[in-house]
């Protein structure tokens, strides 16, 4: 999984991330990314595209990923999804999680999941479509986002426990549904998506 990363090291790259993000599709909570440099000759086991691990494994790995690479979190909050729409929020929380990565680091190279690349970047990109399968450090940023969303999920549970958010996290489920039909929707629920307003039980 670590080729596209050979070549570019030999293309004169010095400092490459992964990006990806966790949380477009949900009806609440941030969307958030991770931007994820490891050493080449760090070799962590078991890296892979997130949605392939369970959540204890998912953890566990995470915390390898912080031990031994560099890790930025960048978010973008419910209102900015709903004021620029998803793709261009999930642009943002990627440049966040970028800058954060770059308080530790100058990075030179980013390979970013999806079939788009980050507008109005200044550093080299590529676009990986699937990359959290077949790109050791974006299946990394895969992970490290999805544990760190899951997890503040699990913390706005505590705050509005009666919409299920620490089952769910966020996703548009018939109980997510059943509880927005009945309570409305949170202060952390995306108002422009589908559902949210009015609930939506098929």
């Amino acid at each position: 999984m670590r080729e596209f990363e050979k070549r570019l090291l030999s293309q004169g790259y010095c400092s490459i991330v992964g990006i990806d993000e966790a949380g477009r599709g949900p009806l609440a909570g941030p969307v958030v990314a991770a931007a994820v440099n490891i050493p080449l000759d760090v070799n962590l086991q078991n890296i892979k595209d997130s949605k392939q691990l369970t959540p204890k494994k998912r953890s566990m790995i995470c915390e390898e990923i912080l031990q031994c690479g560099t890790v930025g979190i960048g978010m973008a909050s419910p209102a900015e999804i709903d004021e620029l729409n998803i793709l261009q929020a999930t642009f943002k929380a990627m440049k966040r999680a970028l800058s954060k990565l770059q308080n530790s680091i100058s990075v030179d190279f980013c390979i970013v999941d999806g079939n788009r690349t980050i507008p109005d970047l200044e550093i080299d990109q590529a676009a990986v479509v699937k990359g959290d399968v077949s790109c050791y450090l974006v299946a990394a940023a895969s992970i490290a986002a999805k544990v760190y969303r899951d997890n503040l999920m699990i913390e706005y549970d505590l705050v509005y426990p009666e919409y299920g958010f620490a089952q769910h996290k966020g996703y548009p489920t018939k109980m997510h549904y059943r509880a927005l039909a009945k309570y409305g929707p949170s202060p952390v629920h995306r108002i422009t998506f589908s559902g949210v307003k009015e609930g939506y039980i098929s």
